[in-house]
Protein backbone atom coordinates (compact mmCIF):
# COMPACT_ATOMS: atom_id res chain seq x y z
CA UNK A 1 0.00 0.00 0.00
CA UNK A 2 1.06 3.51 -1.10
CA UNK A 3 0.35 6.06 1.50
CA UNK A 4 1.46 9.05 0.40
CA UNK A 5 -1.61 11.32 1.05
CA UNK A 6 -0.89 13.86 -1.98
CA UNK A 7 0.05 11.09 -4.07
CA UNK A 8 -3.30 9.32 -3.18
CA UNK A 9 -5.29 12.62 -4.18
CA UNK A 10 -3.65 12.96 -7.26
CA UNK A 11 -4.93 9.66 -8.23
CA UNK A 12 -8.15 10.58 -6.88
CA UNK A 13 -9.04 13.67 -9.06
CA UNK A 14 -7.71 11.52 -11.85
CA UNK A 15 -10.43 9.00 -11.03
CA UNK A 16 -13.41 11.33 -9.87
CA UNK A 17 -13.02 12.90 -13.63
CA UNK A 18 -13.66 9.67 -14.90
CA UNK A 19 -10.27 8.37 -15.86
CA UNK A 20 -8.66 4.83 -14.18
CA UNK A 21 -5.21 6.01 -12.23
CA UNK A 22 -2.79 3.31 -10.79
CA UNK A 23 0.83 3.87 -8.94
CA UNK A 24 3.09 2.68 -11.54
CA UNK A 25 6.80 0.98 -12.23
CA UNK A 26 9.91 1.30 -8.93
CA UNK A 27 7.30 2.69 -6.09
CA UNK A 28 5.16 -0.17 -6.39
CA UNK A 29 8.03 -2.38 -7.03
CA UNK A 30 9.60 -1.28 -3.60
CA UNK A 31 6.16 -0.85 -1.81
CA UNK A 32 5.84 -4.43 -2.39
CA UNK A 33 9.15 -5.66 -1.45
CA UNK A 34 8.77 -3.35 2.32
CA UNK A 35 11.70 -0.47 0.82
CA UNK A 36 11.69 2.77 0.93
CA UNK A 37 10.84 4.53 -2.39
CA UNK A 38 11.49 8.29 -3.43
CA UNK A 39 9.53 9.06 -6.96
CA UNK A 40 6.25 8.17 -7.41
CA UNK A 41 4.86 7.27 -10.77
CA UNK A 42 1.38 7.18 -11.91
CA UNK A 43 0.02 5.94 -15.37
CA UNK A 44 -3.33 6.88 -16.41
CA UNK A 45 -5.74 6.49 -19.38
CA UNK A 46 -6.57 9.85 -19.72
CA UNK A 47 -4.33 11.49 -22.50
CA UNK A 48 -2.13 14.53 -21.76
CA UNK A 49 -4.51 16.89 -22.63
CA UNK A 50 -6.76 15.47 -20.65
CA UNK A 51 -4.50 15.53 -17.42
CA UNK A 52 -3.67 18.89 -17.92
CA UNK A 53 -7.32 20.48 -18.00
CA UNK A 54 -7.20 18.19 -15.07
CA UNK A 55 -5.32 19.70 -13.23
CA UNK A 56 -5.67 22.98 -14.45
CA UNK A 57 -5.19 25.11 -11.20
CA UNK A 58 -2.14 23.65 -10.90
CA UNK A 59 1.37 24.05 -12.36
CA UNK A 60 1.55 21.51 -15.40
CA UNK A 61 4.90 20.71 -17.48
CA UNK A 62 4.80 18.94 -20.65
CA UNK A 63 7.85 17.33 -19.77
CA UNK A 64 7.89 14.20 -22.43
CA UNK A 65 4.37 15.24 -23.88
CA UNK A 66 5.23 12.91 -26.90
CA UNK A 67 5.77 10.20 -24.72
CA UNK A 68 2.38 11.10 -23.25
CA UNK A 69 4.19 12.09 -19.98
CA UNK A 70 3.02 15.61 -17.86
CA UNK A 71 4.68 16.52 -15.12
CA UNK A 72 1.96 18.30 -12.52
CA UNK A 73 3.22 19.74 -9.64
CA UNK A 74 0.52 19.10 -7.01
CA UNK A 75 0.95 21.19 -3.54
CA UNK A 76 4.57 21.99 -3.92
CA UNK A 77 5.50 18.17 -4.67
CA UNK A 78 5.95 17.02 -8.49
CA UNK A 79 4.44 14.07 -9.98
CA UNK A 80 4.84 12.59 -13.19
CA UNK A 81 1.77 11.53 -15.07
CA UNK A 82 1.97 9.16 -18.43
CA UNK A 83 -1.00 7.93 -20.13
CA UNK A 84 -1.06 4.63 -21.12
CA UNK A 85 0.70 3.64 -24.40
CA UNK A 86 2.17 1.09 -26.82
CA UNK A 87 5.59 1.68 -28.26
CA UNK A 88 6.45 2.00 -31.67
CA UNK A 89 9.64 0.01 -33.08
CA UNK A 90 12.92 0.88 -31.75
CA UNK A 91 15.22 1.51 -34.57
CA UNK A 92 18.38 2.98 -32.35
CA UNK A 93 17.95 0.40 -29.51
CA UNK A 94 17.29 3.54 -27.59
CA UNK A 95 13.66 5.18 -27.67
CA UNK A 96 10.38 4.18 -29.46
CA UNK A 97 10.35 6.21 -32.89
CA UNK A 98 6.59 6.39 -32.29
CA UNK A 99 3.88 5.99 -29.43
CA UNK A 100 0.16 4.74 -29.44
CA UNK A 101 -1.62 5.73 -26.41
CA UNK A 102 -4.53 3.28 -25.51
CA UNK A 103 -7.03 2.54 -22.99
CA UNK A 104 -5.75 -0.26 -22.11
CA UNK A 105 -3.61 -0.78 -18.69
CA UNK A 106 -2.46 -4.19 -19.88
CA UNK A 107 -0.98 -2.74 -23.08
CA UNK A 108 0.94 -0.27 -21.01
CA UNK A 109 2.21 -3.14 -18.21
CA UNK A 110 3.52 -5.30 -21.68
CA UNK A 111 6.13 -2.63 -22.80
CA UNK A 112 7.67 -2.48 -19.63
CA UNK A 113 11.20 -3.64 -19.07
CA UNK A 114 11.19 -6.20 -15.80
CA UNK A 115 8.38 -8.13 -14.33
CA UNK A 116 8.76 -6.79 -10.92
CA UNK A 117 8.65 -3.39 -12.88
CA UNK A 118 5.48 -4.25 -14.75
CA UNK A 119 2.78 -4.14 -11.97
CA UNK A 120 0.26 -1.11 -11.25
CA UNK A 121 -1.24 -0.37 -7.38
CA UNK A 122 -4.60 1.91 -7.12
CA UNK A 123 -5.39 3.45 -4.60
CA UNK A 124 -6.84 1.02 -2.29
CA UNK A 125 -3.42 -0.82 -2.60
CA UNK A 126 -5.34 -3.69 -4.72
CA UNK A 127 -2.16 -4.98 -7.51
CA UNK A 128 -2.91 -5.14 -11.30
CA UNK A 129 -0.11 -8.28 -11.92
CA UNK A 130 0.10 -9.78 -15.36
CA UNK A 131 3.32 -11.30 -15.52
CA UNK A 132 4.20 -12.53 -12.49
CA UNK A 133 6.22 -9.43 -10.91
CA UNK A 134 5.25 -10.01 -7.08
CA UNK A 135 6.08 -13.76 -7.11
CA UNK A 136 9.57 -12.46 -8.88
CA UNK A 137 10.29 -10.09 -5.68
CA UNK A 138 9.20 -12.83 -3.28
CA UNK A 139 11.78 -15.36 -5.14
CA UNK A 140 14.48 -12.55 -5.49
CA UNK A 141 14.51 -12.72 -9.46
CA UNK A 142 14.78 -10.40 -12.68
CA UNK A 143 13.18 -11.53 -15.44
CA UNK A 144 12.46 -9.38 -18.47
CA UNK A 145 8.13 -8.91 -19.63
CA UNK A 146 8.15 -11.38 -22.49
CA UNK A 147 10.98 -11.79 -24.86
CA UNK A 148 14.42 -10.17 -23.62
CA UNK A 149 15.62 -10.28 -27.08
CA UNK A 150 12.59 -7.55 -28.01
CA UNK A 151 13.06 -5.76 -24.58
CA UNK A 152 17.18 -5.10 -25.01
CA UNK A 153 16.56 -4.26 -29.15
CA UNK A 154 14.06 -1.74 -27.84
CA UNK A 155 15.90 0.13 -25.55
CA UNK A 156 19.68 -1.86 -24.85
CA UNK A 157 20.15 0.72 -21.77
CA UNK A 158 17.91 -2.52 -20.07
CA UNK A 159 21.04 -4.64 -20.31
CA UNK A 160 22.21 -2.16 -17.73
CA UNK A 161 19.71 -1.85 -15.52
CA UNK A 162 19.30 -5.29 -15.37
CA UNK A 163 22.35 -6.19 -13.94
CA UNK A 164 21.75 -2.47 -11.47
CA UNK A 165 18.49 -4.08 -10.15
CA UNK A 166 20.55 -7.01 -9.34
CA UNK A 167 23.48 -5.44 -7.34
CA UNK A 168 20.98 -3.19 -5.71
CA UNK A 169 18.02 -5.79 -5.00
CA UNK A 170 20.38 -7.93 -4.31
CA UNK A 171 17.82 -10.24 -6.80
CA UNK A 172 19.13 -12.79 -9.49
CA UNK A 173 19.00 -12.65 -13.04
CA UNK A 174 16.55 -15.23 -14.72
CA UNK A 175 18.34 -17.50 -16.98
CA UNK A 176 16.96 -16.72 -20.38
CA UNK A 177 17.04 -12.96 -19.17
CA UNK A 178 21.27 -13.02 -18.45
CA UNK A 179 21.50 -15.48 -21.35
CA UNK A 180 20.27 -12.58 -23.36
CA UNK A 181 22.48 -10.11 -21.62
CA UNK A 182 25.52 -11.28 -22.44
CA UNK A 183 24.66 -12.17 -26.19
CA UNK A 184 23.40 -8.59 -26.79
CA UNK A 185 25.46 -6.74 -24.87
CA UNK A 186 27.52 -4.58 -27.38
CA UNK A 187 23.92 -2.91 -28.41
CA UNK A 188 25.00 -0.44 -25.35
CA UNK A 189 27.30 1.35 -28.18
CA UNK A 190 23.97 2.67 -29.13
CA UNK A 191 23.31 4.33 -25.79
CA UNK A 192 24.38 7.75 -24.65
CA UNK A 193 27.50 7.91 -22.27
CA UNK A 194 25.25 10.07 -19.73
CA UNK A 195 23.03 6.89 -19.17
CA UNK A 196 25.43 4.34 -19.01
CA UNK A 197 27.33 6.59 -16.17
CA UNK A 198 24.32 6.39 -14.42
CA UNK A 199 23.80 2.85 -14.51
CA UNK A 200 27.46 2.05 -13.28
CA UNK A 201 27.01 4.67 -10.35
CA UNK A 202 23.95 2.68 -9.00
CA UNK A 203 25.84 -0.60 -9.64
CA UNK A 204 28.78 0.20 -8.18
CA UNK A 205 26.71 1.12 -4.76
CA UNK A 206 24.54 -1.64 -4.87
CA UNK A 207 24.62 -4.02 -2.02
CA UNK A 208 25.05 -7.12 -4.57
CA UNK A 209 27.77 -5.52 -6.31
CA UNK A 210 30.78 -8.23 -5.87
CA UNK A 211 28.72 -10.90 -7.39
CA UNK A 212 27.19 -9.04 -10.28
CA UNK A 213 30.46 -7.29 -11.15
CA UNK A 214 31.87 -10.82 -11.41
CA UNK A 215 29.05 -12.66 -12.93
CA UNK A 216 28.57 -9.81 -15.91
CA UNK A 217 32.63 -8.60 -16.10
CA UNK A 218 31.68 -8.69 -19.95
CA UNK A 219 29.26 -6.13 -19.85
CA UNK A 220 31.25 -3.60 -17.84
CA UNK A 221 34.25 -4.19 -20.60
CA UNK A 222 31.58 -3.81 -23.15
CA UNK A 223 31.22 -0.10 -21.77
CA UNK A 224 35.02 0.69 -20.40
CA UNK A 225 37.00 -1.65 -22.38
CA UNK A 226 39.77 -1.18 -20.52
CA UNK A 227 38.95 -2.82 -18.16
CA UNK A 228 39.91 -6.13 -20.17
CA UNK A 229 42.57 -6.89 -19.33
CA UNK A 230 42.35 -7.04 -15.70
CA UNK A 231 39.38 -9.78 -15.98
CA UNK A 232 41.69 -13.08 -14.88
CA UNK A 233 45.08 -10.98 -14.49
CA UNK A 234 46.77 -12.91 -12.07
CA UNK A 235 48.81 -10.75 -9.54
CA UNK A 236 51.65 -12.97 -8.47
CA UNK A 237 52.32 -11.21 -5.01
CA UNK A 238 52.38 -11.99 -1.52
CA UNK A 239 49.75 -8.90 -0.80
CA UNK A 240 47.23 -10.41 -2.96
CA UNK A 241 44.98 -13.52 -3.33
CA UNK A 242 42.72 -12.08 -6.26
CA UNK A 243 42.82 -11.36 -10.04
CA UNK A 244 42.97 -7.65 -9.94
CA UNK A 245 39.79 -7.57 -11.45
CA UNK A 246 38.24 -9.50 -8.53
CA UNK A 247 40.13 -7.56 -5.98
CA UNK A 248 39.30 -4.09 -7.51
CA UNK A 249 35.58 -5.57 -6.86
CA UNK A 250 36.03 -6.30 -3.39
CA UNK A 251 37.41 -3.18 -2.43
CA UNK A 252 34.55 -1.24 -3.81
CA UNK A 253 31.84 -3.38 -2.18
CA UNK A 254 34.42 -2.50 1.24
CA UNK A 255 33.10 1.32 0.98
CA UNK A 256 30.37 2.69 2.25
CA UNK A 257 27.52 2.68 -0.32
CA UNK A 258 26.66 5.99 0.89
CA UNK A 259 30.18 7.37 -0.67
CA UNK A 260 30.28 7.26 -4.39
CA UNK A 261 33.33 9.06 -4.79
CA UNK A 262 35.36 6.24 -3.24
CA UNK A 263 33.62 3.43 -4.82
CA UNK A 264 33.83 5.07 -8.06
CA UNK A 265 37.78 5.57 -7.27
CA UNK A 266 38.28 2.22 -5.70
CA UNK A 267 36.43 0.79 -8.63
CA UNK A 268 39.20 2.22 -11.21
CA UNK A 269 42.18 2.66 -8.41
CA UNK A 270 44.15 -0.71 -10.07
CA UNK A 271 43.09 -0.70 -13.61
CA UNK A 272 46.44 0.17 -15.12
CA UNK A 273 48.20 -3.01 -13.18
CA UNK A 274 48.05 -4.93 -15.86
CA UNK A 275 49.91 -2.45 -18.22
CA UNK A 276 52.39 -1.83 -15.71
CA UNK A 277 52.86 -5.24 -14.62
CA UNK A 278 56.60 -7.07 -14.46
CA UNK A 279 57.81 -9.79 -13.19
CA UNK A 280 61.27 -11.05 -11.43
CA UNK A 281 63.11 -14.18 -11.94
CA UNK A 282 61.39 -15.45 -8.93
CA UNK A 283 57.76 -14.74 -11.09
CA UNK A 284 56.70 -12.33 -8.59
CA UNK A 285 54.50 -9.50 -9.61
CA UNK A 286 56.01 -6.02 -9.62
CA UNK A 287 53.35 -2.79 -10.67
CA UNK A 288 55.72 0.61 -10.51
CA UNK A 289 53.78 3.42 -11.29
CA UNK A 290 50.36 2.36 -11.73
CA UNK A 291 48.69 4.76 -9.35
CA UNK A 292 50.10 7.32 -11.63
CA UNK A 293 48.74 5.38 -15.08
CA UNK A 294 45.55 4.47 -13.23
CA UNK A 295 44.53 8.47 -12.47
CA UNK A 296 45.71 8.77 -16.05
CA UNK A 297 43.36 6.20 -17.15
CA UNK A 298 40.56 7.12 -14.99
CA UNK A 299 40.61 10.78 -15.85
CA UNK A 300 39.89 9.48 -19.82
CA UNK A 301 37.41 7.30 -19.40
CA UNK A 302 35.36 9.66 -16.93
CA UNK A 303 36.25 12.46 -19.62
CA UNK A 304 34.23 9.70 -21.82
CA UNK A 305 31.88 8.66 -20.02
CA UNK A 306 30.51 12.58 -19.18
CA UNK A 307 31.42 12.76 -15.61
CA UNK A 308 31.88 16.19 -13.77
CA UNK A 309 34.88 18.05 -12.91
CA UNK A 310 34.94 17.52 -9.46
CA UNK A 311 34.21 13.75 -9.73
CA UNK A 312 37.18 13.25 -12.47
CA UNK A 313 39.64 15.43 -9.87
CA UNK A 314 38.31 13.22 -7.08
CA UNK A 315 39.09 10.07 -8.56
CA UNK A 316 42.22 11.40 -10.28
CA UNK A 317 43.81 12.63 -6.79
CA UNK A 318 42.37 9.42 -4.97
CA UNK A 319 43.56 6.68 -7.63
CA UNK A 320 47.05 9.03 -7.98
CA UNK A 321 47.94 8.69 -4.65
CA UNK A 322 46.36 5.09 -3.03
CA UNK A 323 49.78 3.68 -3.01
CA UNK A 324 51.93 6.51 -1.60
CA UNK A 325 54.08 5.34 1.10
CA UNK A 326 52.41 7.28 4.64
CA UNK A 327 54.81 6.85 7.91
CA UNK A 328 55.04 9.54 9.56
CA UNK A 329 53.36 13.29 10.78
CA UNK A 330 55.85 14.67 8.01
CA UNK A 331 53.73 12.48 5.40
CA UNK A 332 50.75 13.13 6.57
CA UNK A 333 51.50 17.17 6.11
CA UNK A 334 52.85 16.73 2.49
CA UNK A 335 50.05 14.35 1.57
CA UNK A 336 47.63 17.20 2.82
CA UNK A 337 49.30 19.75 0.52
CA UNK A 338 49.03 17.43 -2.45
CA UNK A 339 45.82 16.59 -2.37
CA UNK A 340 44.23 19.39 0.34
CA UNK A 341 42.75 17.94 3.91
CA UNK A 342 39.34 16.53 2.50
CA UNK A 343 40.75 14.44 0.26
CA UNK A 344 43.49 12.97 2.14
CA UNK A 345 41.40 11.17 4.85
CA UNK A 346 39.17 9.77 1.46
CA UNK A 347 42.83 8.43 -0.08
CA UNK A 348 43.34 6.97 4.02
CA UNK A 349 40.18 5.53 3.66
CA UNK A 350 40.84 4.25 0.13
CA UNK A 351 43.91 2.72 1.52
CA UNK A 352 41.69 0.86 3.98
CA UNK A 353 39.37 -0.57 1.86
CA UNK A 354 42.40 -1.21 -0.79
CA UNK A 355 43.85 -3.52 1.85
CA UNK A 356 40.96 -5.26 3.33
CA UNK A 357 40.77 -7.14 -0.04
CA UNK A 358 43.82 -8.49 0.17
CA UNK A 359 45.75 -10.92 2.17
CA UNK A 360 45.00 -11.14 5.93
CA UNK A 361 48.49 -10.28 7.17
CA UNK A 362 48.08 -6.75 5.07
CA UNK A 363 44.98 -5.97 7.50
CA UNK A 364 47.55 -4.87 10.27
CA UNK A 365 48.44 -1.77 8.34
CA UNK A 366 45.10 -0.27 8.52
CA UNK A 367 46.07 0.36 12.49
CA UNK A 368 48.44 2.48 10.95
CA UNK A 369 46.57 4.23 8.71
CA UNK A 370 43.72 4.94 11.47
CA UNK A 371 46.60 6.51 13.46
CA UNK A 372 47.89 8.69 10.54
CA UNK A 373 43.85 10.24 9.75
CA UNK A 374 43.90 10.87 13.70
CA UNK A 375 47.77 12.79 13.00
CA UNK A 376 45.50 14.43 10.33
CA UNK A 377 42.84 15.83 12.39
CA UNK A 378 45.63 16.89 15.14
CA UNK A 379 47.09 18.84 12.16
CA UNK A 380 44.18 20.24 10.85
CA UNK A 381 43.00 21.11 14.56
CA UNK A 382 46.48 22.92 15.96
CA UNK A 383 46.15 24.68 12.00
CA UNK A 384 49.93 23.20 11.43
CA UNK A 385 51.54 24.78 8.43
CA UNK A 386 51.23 22.44 5.65
CA UNK A 387 50.70 24.31 2.38
CA UNK A 388 52.68 27.69 1.19
CA UNK A 389 49.97 29.66 2.16
CA UNK A 390 50.74 28.67 5.76
CA UNK A 391 54.10 29.84 5.58
CA UNK A 392 54.37 33.21 7.64
CA UNK A 393 56.78 34.26 4.83
CA UNK A 394 56.06 35.04 0.96
CA UNK A 395 57.18 35.76 -2.78
CA UNK A 396 57.15 39.43 -1.44
CA UNK A 397 59.32 38.82 1.89
CA UNK A 398 62.10 36.61 -0.85
CA UNK A 399 61.66 39.73 -3.24
CA UNK A 400 62.83 42.32 -0.59
CA UNK A 401 65.73 39.86 0.15
CA UNK A 402 66.71 40.16 -3.62
CA UNK A 403 65.14 36.36 -4.83
CA UNK A 404 64.09 36.72 -8.26
CA UNK A 405 61.43 34.21 -10.69
CA UNK A 406 61.70 30.72 -10.34
CA UNK A 407 64.11 31.32 -7.24
CA UNK A 408 61.41 32.57 -5.41
CA UNK A 409 59.30 29.41 -5.63
CA UNK A 410 62.10 26.98 -5.72
CA UNK A 411 63.00 28.65 -1.86
CA UNK A 412 59.69 29.03 -0.74
CA UNK A 413 59.03 24.59 -1.76
CA UNK A 414 62.47 24.14 0.05
CA UNK A 415 61.18 26.04 3.50
CA UNK A 416 57.82 24.45 3.30
CA UNK A 417 59.39 20.90 3.10
CA UNK A 418 61.86 21.95 6.15
CA UNK A 419 58.61 23.20 8.18
CA UNK A 420 56.73 20.30 7.36
CA UNK A 421 59.40 17.99 8.18
CA UNK A 422 59.68 20.29 11.89
CA UNK A 423 63.57 20.95 11.14
CA UNK A 424 62.80 24.78 10.64
CA UNK A 425 59.49 26.55 13.14
CA UNK A 426 57.26 28.64 11.11
CA UNK A 427 57.82 31.87 12.83
CA UNK A 428 58.75 34.97 10.23
CA UNK A 429 62.23 36.04 11.56
CA UNK A 430 63.53 32.54 11.60
CA UNK A 431 62.21 31.73 8.28
CA UNK A 432 64.02 34.73 7.11
CA UNK A 433 67.56 34.50 9.16
CA UNK A 434 67.37 30.71 7.58
CA UNK A 435 67.19 32.68 4.32
CA UNK A 436 69.63 34.55 4.70
CA UNK A 437 72.34 32.58 6.01
CA UNK A 438 71.56 29.13 4.38
CA UNK A 439 70.60 30.12 1.36
CA UNK A 440 71.88 33.80 0.36
CA UNK A 441 75.08 33.30 1.29
CA UNK A 442 75.58 29.79 -0.80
Amino acid sequence: MINDIKALEVLDMIEKSGHEAYFAGGCVRDSIAGRDFHDIDITTDALPEEIIKIFDKFTTIPTGIKHGTVTVIYKSVPFEITTYRIDGKYSDSRRPDSVEFTRNLADDLSRRDFTVNAMAMDSEGNIVDIFGGAEDIQNKIIRCVGSPEKRFEEDALRIMRAIRFSAQLGFEIEEKTAEALHRMKNRLENISKERIREELDKILCGKNCVDVLMKYSDIITAVIPEFNDCIGFEQHSPYHKYTVWEHIVRAVSLAPPDNLNLRRALFFHDIAKPKCATFDENGRGHFKHHAEKGAEMARDIMKKLRYDRNSISYTYTTVKHHSDKIFTKSDVKRLMAETGDNIFFEVMKMKKCDNSAKNDFVLDENRLFDELMEEGRKIIENNECRKLKDLEINGNDLAELGLHGVDIGITLNKILGLVIEEKLLNKHDILLKYIKTEVLKK
